[in-house]
C-alpha cells in the first residue's frame, strides 16, 4: 500500500478533502497552514520514562523551526519504553513500537517526520519503524543525562549502582548509605550518562547520518538540545523539499561506520542486535562476522564509563562527541555516504577539528585499547555465535568448571552464599532466557553479582555465560547473546555441573569440551519451556515469531 501524504490526503474536489480541511480547522488551523508540507513529530514522551520526560519542550522547539521553515507541525504520540518500568524485558515492546512508529508514519499524511527519542529500545524501533516506512526524517536525539555525585565522587546511574550495589553485598555500605546514595545517581532526566545502550544507540543514529551532527551528545537539559531541536525542525524540511529519504542514507557503508564508532566508543552490545535489526529493515544482511572484522581494526579511543571514567554528556560531548571521534577515524569511514545534512560524511567533517581533549578521545595511534570493544565468540557452545564487550571485562582467556543454573535466583542464591563451592576457577552459566525463553532476553547478565567471599579476597570478576543480554552500562567479563538459545535447542542446554569451559577471546572462542555425539544425547534428553506461560496478547505472538539474536530479534515478516 502507497504511503499517504498532505497532497494525496488533501485532493481537491472530494467530500472526505471537506472532512478533513474542516477537521484541521476545529482545530484552529487555517487555509494558509494546509498548503504547506505537513511535519509529523512522533513524540515518545511519558512520565514512565525519565529518558524523555522533557520531550514536550524538544517537540515545541522543533515545531518553530518546522513554522520557520514554511511547514506544518503535526505532533502525534506513541509508547514510550523505559526498561525499569517494565516488568518484562522491553526487547519485547521495542518490536512493537517499530510497528506503531511505521503505521504512524505510513497511514497519517505527512511529508516528513521528526523522531523524538532516547532509550535503550524507544531508539531502534523507531529507526526500523522509519525505515519500513521511508519517507523522509530525522531523528532528533534525547541527549543524556547530567552525571550525579555522592561524598565528592561522581556517579554515572547503572554503571555505578552495581559497584555500589557489591561493597553493601560485602557489608561496606549501609542500607542508609544506600539510601542517600540513590537520590546522587541520576543528575538529571534524560538518557543514562555512560555509554550503555541508549546513548551508544543515540550516537549510532548520528554516525548513521540520521540526526544531526553533534546532537546526540548534547546534554538533554541543555540550551544546545533545544537549539539543535529547533534546527532539525527546519532541515527536514529541506529533505521534504530535496526528496531525501532513510532509505537513501542507511547504506552499507554508513552501517559499517556506524559500527566503527560503536567499537571505538565502547559501546553497548546490545546495539549487535538492534543495528542487525535496522540493517535488515532496509535489505542489507549484516552478519556477526561484520561486527568482528570491523572491531578488529578499530581501536577503543573514547574513555568514558563503563569501560573507562567520564560520561557522554560532560566529557566526551565537551571533547567533541561524534563529530570529533568521526574525524579522529576518518580513514577507516567511508565519506561518500549521505547524510540528513544534505551532505556527505566528508563535507561534514571538513570543518570539524581534532579533539581538544585527548585523554578523553585518544588519538588513533596512541589508543586506550587496541581493538574494539565488542568480540564475536565461536565453538560448539555458541554455533552461531555469542557476544563479549571485552573493553568492560577482565578475563580474556578462561578454562574451567561449570556451574550451570537455570533460574536466575538459583545463581544468585548460589553466588551468595558463603559456603558454596564458587571460586574465581568456575564459569556460570544462566541459560533459559533468550529471545523466546525468558521471553524478550532480559539483561540478566548484568544481575549475577560479585560473590562477597571473592569480593573480600581482591576478586572483582568471574566469567559468566547466557543466553540473555547485559546492560550497556554494565562490566564485567559476561558472554552474551549464546546463540541459539537453550529455549531453541542450542548446545547452552546440555551443559552440567563440572564441565570444562573454554574461552578464549583473541582466538574468538567459547566452547565445552564434550564430543558433538555427547551434546546431542543431552540435548534430546533435555526440553526447556519459556520461563513463563503467555496464551494471548502480544507476548505470545513475540513468542512464536522472534527471530534469534544473531537475527536481529526482529519479526521476520517484517524485514
Amino acid at each position: 500500500m502507497k504511503n499517504s501524504d498532505s497532497k494525496t490526503w488533501l485532493t481537491a474536489g472530494t467530500r472526505q478533502c471537506l472532512l478533513r480541511r474542516a477537521l484541521v480547522k476545529s482545530m484552529g488551523y487555517t487555509d494558509k497552514d494546509l498548503e504547506k508540507p505537513m511535519v509529523g513529530i512522533i513524540n515518545t514522551w511519558a512520565e514512565t520514562n525519565p529518558g524523555h520526560y522533557h520531550f514536550r519542550q524538544m517537540a515545541e522547539a522543533v515545531k518553530r523551526g518546522v513554522w520557520a521553515a514554511g511547514g506544518f507541525p503535526l505532533e502525534v504520540n506513541t509508547m514510550s519504553i523505559c526498561e525499569v518500568f517494565f516488568d518484562l524485558s522491553s526487547l519485547i515492546y521495542r518490536n512493537l513500537l517499530s510497528m506503531t512508529t511505521e503505521e504512524l508514519i505510513a497511514r497519517h499524511p505527512f511529508d516528513g517526520v521528526i523522531l523524538l527519542g532516547s532509550c535503550d529500545k524507544s531508539v531502534p524501533a523507531q529507526l526500523m519503524g522509519a525505515l519500513s516506512a521511508n519517507k523522509p526524517m530525522i531523528f532528533l536525539p534525547g541527549g543524556p543525562m547530567l552525571p550525579g555525585n555522592y561524598k565528592g565522587e561522581t556517579l554515572a546511574c547503572g554503571t555505578d549502582s552495581f559497584k555500589l550495589w557489591t561493597r553493601y553485598l560485602a557489608g561496606e555500605l549501609t542500607a542508609e548509605d544506600l539510601k542517600q546514595a540513590e537520590g546522587c545517581l541520576y543528575g538529571s532526566v534524560g538518557a543514562c550518562p555512560i555509554m550503555g545502550t541508549a546513548n551508544s544507540m543515540q550516537c549510532a543514529t548520528e554516525s548513521l547520518g540520521l540526526a544531526l551532527p553533534g546532537s546526540a551528545t548534547a546534554p538533554a537539559v541543555s540550551a544546545e538540545k533545544m537549539r539543535f531541536s529547533e534546527e532539525a525542525g527546519r532541515q527536514i524540511m529541506t529533505l521534504i523539499e530535496r526528496k531525501i529519504k532513510p532509505s537513501d542514507i542507511v547504506t552499507k557503508e554508513a552501517i559499517e561506520n556506524c559500527i566503527t564508532i560503536l567499537m571505538s566508543s565502547g559501546g553497548s552490545t546490545n546495539l549487535i542486535i538492534h543495528l542487525t535489526a535496522i540493517a535488515k529493515r532496509v535489505g542489507i544482511d549484516l552478519k556477526l562476522a561484520d561486527f568482528q572484522r570491523i572491531s578488529s581494526r578499530t581501536h577503543v579511543l573514547v574513555d568514558v564509563k563503563p569501560s573507562g571514567k567520564g560520561t557522554v554528556g560532560i566529557e566526551f560531548h565537551q571533547a567533541g562527541g561524534v563529530p570529533a571521534l568521526m574525524k579522529e577515524l576518518e580513514p577507516l569511514l567511508h565519506p561518500e555516504v549521505l547524510t540528513v545534512t544534505g551532505k556527505s560524511l566528508k563535507e561534514n567533517l571538513e570543518n570539524v577539528e581534532r579533539s581538544c581533549r585527548p585523554d578523553v578521545i585518544a588519538p588513533f595511534d596512541v589508543p586506550l585499547k587496541p581493538e574494539g570493544g565488542i568480540a564475536v565468540l565461536y565453538g560448539n557452545l555458541a554455533p552461531r555465535g555469542a557476544v563479549i564487550k571485552r573493553s568492560a571485562a577482565s578475563i580474556v582467556k578462561f578454562k574451567g568448571e561449570a556451574r550451570v543454573f537455570d533460574s536466575l535466583a538459583e545463581a544468585e542464591k548460589y553466588l551468595l552464599d558463603p559456603n558454596s563451592d564458587m571460586d574465581e576457577n568456575k564459569a556460570i552459566i544462566l541459560r533459559g532466557y533468550g529471545p523466546k525463553g525468558a521471553p524478550g532476553m532480559p539483561e540478566f547478565g548484568k544481575y549475577m553479582p560479585i560473590p562477597p567471599k571473592l569480593y573480600k579476597r581482591g576478586i572483582k570478576d568471574y566469567l559468566r555465560i547466557t543466553d540473555a543480554r547485559m546492560s550497556g552500562g554494565a562490566f564485567g567479563t559476561v558472554v552474551l547473546h549464546v546463540c541459539p538459545e537453550a529455549c531453541a535447542g542450542g548446545p547452552l542446554g546440555a551443559v552440567h555441573n563440572g564441565d570444562e569451559i573454554e574461552m578464549d577471546v583473541e582466538k574468538g572462542i567459547l566452547k565445552v569440551n564434550l564430543s558433538d555425539e555427547t551434546i546431542a544425547v543431552r540435548l534430546a534428553e533435555q526440553h526447556f519451556e519459556p520461563k513463563e506461560k503467555f496464551e494471548r496478547g502480544f507476548v505470545r505472538h513475540y513468542i512464536d515469531n522472534v527471530l534469534q539474536a544473531d537475527e536481529g530479534c526482529d519479526f521476520a515478516y517484517l524485514q
